[in-house]
């Protein structure tokens, strides 16, 4: 099997929030887009919230993003994994991004959301504990995955549950 990597992110250095996935699919690896497979309902969230449009060229979704202050990431940097689910990753493959550098280099980011379990249990797991104060003074919060496996939720539900990354004045508990 072949080790994936993943992209740089997609952020701004005076980003405020956070959001991450776990490993990009692989429609998004061949497409070289985050949530690059259009049955995930990430940008159509964005789309609702921000008011940009799903359809827009990559580079012009990423920009409005960055705009509203939001950086998106994958917890991994690489991985080896044989399918598209999460479920496939092999642990021992498994290398996390850099995450000290980038908290260093964003100081106005308060809050990190996790795009699904998945990604909030590597996160905890392989960089939680790699991070000198942890994640001190940032709140955490999981929300449920916008990939089209996770079936069981509906789009409007999703988009209740997302609105807290795009409403300035949400707060979440410190974790």
């Amino acid at each position: 099997m072949v080790l994936l990597t993943g992209f740089a992110p997609i952020m701004r250095v005076d980003a405020t929030r956070l959001v991450l996935g776990s490993m990009p699919s692989k429609l998004s690896l061949q497409h070289q887009q985050y949530y690059g497979n259009p049955r995930n309902a990430f940008w159509r969230i964005c789309s609702a919230a921000l008011g940009i449009d799903a359809q827009a060229p990559y580079t012009e979704r990423c920009s409005r993003v960055m705009d509203a202050r939001i950086a998106v990431w994958d917890v991994l940097h690489a991985c080896v994994r044989k399918t598209s689910l999460d479920a496939d990753i092999v642990e021992d493959s498994i290398v996390a991004n850099n995450f000290a550098e980038l908290l260093l280099n964003c100081p106005e980011l308060h809050a990190i959301y996790f795009n699904g379990a998945v990604a909030e249990r590597l996160f905890k797991r392989y960089v939680l504990p790699q991070l000198a104060d942890g994640v001190a003074g940032r709140s955490m919060l999981r929300l449920p995955s916008t990939s089209p496996a996770n079936a069981a939720m509906n789009f409007e539900a999703k988009l209740a549950r997302w609105r807290v990354v795009f409403d300035n004045s949400a707060t979440i508990a410190v974790q």
